[in-house]
């Protein structure tokens, strides 16, 4: 008998604290009835941390995930998709945002179908909702562009604007198109001007919606390009004899959405006719062994791949920008939150890099620059086997494009903040994450080809 059907059985016969309510029949049935719709608001919400153990509580998970009619990022909220879990089961993650009365249904399954071993679960955030207010530290919002605060697309843009024509020896601005809903995707490009093309670096952020961490990234790090050249030998060096293409913002829409409507927002905000489902998962919407492992065709799910690879306006535009730019791109940095991780390919396939020996010398050097600041630890190593195996991701199209250094950050923190890390820890972040590119930028500088 199949787990669910199991399942079912038993749930018409629940125990006490589910008593009371009509018997099932349906495994769909089954989960929406105990689980609330979690939408705009997070009120009563916890975050829990589950431990699957076995292969049976890994099924359950993924079922109830495929199940539900809430997006699945408000399930696993705080980590890794519902389809990468049967990898990574053993590790602590299955993040849960839910009630605690459906945690102790969840619990409860595991009992009844005998598979409970040593499951557990802790309590991260007790109150979502809170945790999302709170995100601020408490402190009153700027009316103007700050970097340490997380700043709305408005403020980002005046930002953009502004910076741009601070300094116009060493920065300008081009848009390579435009999203979905028509917003402008301008990339600054750093660097002292010169009669001759100059190689070149491309870094990215923001292109989850809801890592707010990320964007604050990429604004610090122009930020201290422009104030740190002339004075700082390192970045002096790297602005004369390279470019730093910085995209800002890779998912405006998202980004956008996750300001004014839901801060968990993940995906771009595209529609297609037919389909009451939004946006895709633009790091699942590039050409790189396009929606075979860890990505989803379904157009609801938080991983949908897209229709097509490069479906996505905002990924077509990245990927034609690159690929015009492609004899002078000697690395690619995508910067996303969270898990204190630096990836590099691969990630749709288990299989090495060709370069995989210099890629991880490079990327543990990085880690051991940022961790010298604050002592933060990150672990190094290929997307599928660091984190979990993913199709359509931009760094392993990039590589596969040619571009030799393409990377993947990860940045704070592990799981007690998740997607909501305070304000509070945004210069600590931003100033340790400096270390690591700039250690890259430096090899990439050294290492030319």
């Amino acid at each position: 008998m199949a787990p669910w059907q199991t399942l079912n059985n038993k749930l018409n016969n629940p125990p006490h604290f589910i008593r009371k309510r009509p018997a099932l029949g349906h495994k769909t049935a089954a989960v929406r009835l105990h689980l609330f719709m979690i939408s705009l608001f997070f009120t009563r919400e916890k975050v829990f941390r589950l431990k699957p153990v076995l292969d049976e509580h890994v099924t359950l998970i993924k079922e109830l995930a495929k199940s539900i009619e809430v997006p699945c990022c408000l399930l696993f909220l705080f980590h890794t998709p519902y389809n990468a879990i049967l990898t990574h089961y053993r590790c602590l993650m299955g993040l849960l945002v839910m009630e605690k009365h459906t945690l102790d249904l969840l619990i409860w399954i595991f009992h009844s179908l005998n598979v409970h071993s040593d499951t557990q679960s802790m309590v991260l955030i007790e109150d979502l909702q809170a945790a999302v207010d709170g995100q601020a530290d408490n402190k009153p919002t700027p009316r103007t562009h700050s970097y340490t605060k997380y700043n709305n697309w408005d403020k980002v843009q005046s930002w953009i604007a502004s910076i741009s024509s601070s300094n116009p020896s060493l920065i300008s601005k081009q848009v390579i198109g435009n999203t979905y809903e028509g917003r402008p995707m301008t990339v600054l490009k750093l660097g002292k001007k010169s009669g001759s093309t100059k190689p070149a670096i491309f870094m990215d952020c923001g292109i989850h919606a809801r890592e707010w961490i990320s964007p604050a990234f990429c604004q610090w790090f122009v930020k201290e390009a422009l104030s740190t050249y002339g004075s700082d030998s390192q970045m002096t060096s790297l602005l004369d004899q390279m470019d730093v293409f910085v995209l800002p913002v890779f998912n405006i829409d998202g980004y956008d959405y996750t300001h004014k409507s839901n801060r968990m927002w993940r995906k771009t905000r595209s529609r297609r006719s037919g389909s009451s489902c939004i946006g895709a998962d633009p790091n699942r919407n590039f050409n790189a062994g396009w929606c075979t492992i860890g990505a989803s065709s379904n157009p609801c799910s938080d991983t949908f791949c897209g229709y097509t690879p490069e479906s996505e306006i905002e990924a077509k535009n990245v990927a034609d920008f690159i690929r015009r730019n492609k004899s002078i791109i000697k690395s690619y940095i995508t910067i996303h939150s969270y898990s204190q991780l630096l990836l590099f390919p691969y990630s749709y396939t288990y299989e090495l890099a060709a370069h995989h020996s210099e890629l991880l010398k490079v990327a543990e050097g990085a880690s051991a620059a940022l961790r010298s600041l604050y002592g933060t630890r990150y672990t190094s190593g290929p997307g599928a086997t660091t984190i979990y195996p993913a199709a359509g991701g931009s760094d392993d199209w990039a590589y596969d494009l040619g571009v030799k250094y393409s990377y993947t950050f990860e940045l704070r923190d592990t799981g007690r903040y998740g997607f909501l890390l305070p304000e509070s820890q945004i210069k600590p972040t931003c100033e340790e994450t400096m270390l690591a590119v700039k250690y890259i930028a430096a090899y990439v500088q050294k290492n030319l080809y």
